[in-house]
């Protein structure tokens, strides 16, 4: 199954301005995303950018990349004005990978794109991993999510979801954290800006509330293993330094 990945790579950051070109054992962070992003299997690699400099540094690298308006609200808007600028077909697939992840599993991005695939009734798709400490299923920084029987996000928090009542139940409790990646269809895709923001999704903040309050379906993907950090602070990107040049 083919499908394409997009990488929004804005310049502007509050705690690491300028995160996307910073360098990375030789090569800027948003180019490391890029090449973990090439290793999926899929059939095209696209940095979405609003500052020159990250489009000069992709076409420097030999990645693909499109100049996108300033005043997005999100990736996912950034991404639909890429589909639309490349004429991407209604049904193709792609993948959100957000670029401050440059140790991110190029497995990951494939099984979330095959999520999809395999889900006619789903219009985007994304992952998560079991959780069994009580420190991580109360923490609201840590996403969790609940799902139906066959697959489907049923509802995203940052509170303990589903809660145990019972003593009992807190022993058999499967609780599942949110892994922030996500693939789409291109047809959902030029839809979703046109759908009313939620106040759910305000209060929890998290943007994949709008989907399931509209009545679409998000197809969840189990993975076995936790996915490596992203950067948002000097802390993370000390430690993806030093694992780019130990490797």
């Amino acid at each position: 199954m083919s499908f394409k990945v997009v990488i929004p790579a804005r310049y502007a950051s509050t705690r690491l301005p300028g995160k996307p070109l910073l360098d990375i054992a030789g090569k800027p962070m948003v180019i490391r995303v890029a090449e973990q992003a090439s290793k999926s299997g899929a059939d095209a690699v696209v940095v979405a950018t609003d500052f020159e400099k990250i489009m000069q540094v992709a076409e420097a690298n030999q990645v693909d990349a499109v100049m996108t308006r300033v005043d997005h609200q999100s990736g996912t808007d950034r991404i639909a004005e890429v589909a639309q600028k490349l004429d991407w077909h209604d049904e193709d697939i792609v993948v959100n990978v957000q670029g401050d992840e440059p140790l991110i599993n190029p497995h990951l991005i494939q099984e979330v794109a095959l999520t999809l695939g395999h889900s006619k009734e789903a219009v985007m798709a994304t992952a998560c991993h079991a959780i069994t400490d009580e420190a991580s299923i109360l923490n609201p920084n840590v996403v969790k999510l609940v799902m139906d029987r066959n697959g489907h996000a049923l509802y995203f928090s940052r509170s303990p979801i589903p809660y145990p009542r019972d003593d009992a139940d807190k022993q058999q409790i499967k609780a599942h954290r949110h892994i922030g990646i996500y693939a789409y269809r291109v047809g959902f895709l030029k839809q979703y800006a046109a759908l009313e923001a939620t106040m759910l999704e305000r209060i929890e903040s998290l943007e994949q509330l709008r989907v399931l309050y509209h009545g679409y379906k998000i197809a969840v993907s189990i993975t076995d293993q936790a996915p490596a950090s992203g950067v948002d602070t000097q802390e993370d990107l000390d430690y993806v330094r030093d694992v780019f040049q130990a490797g």
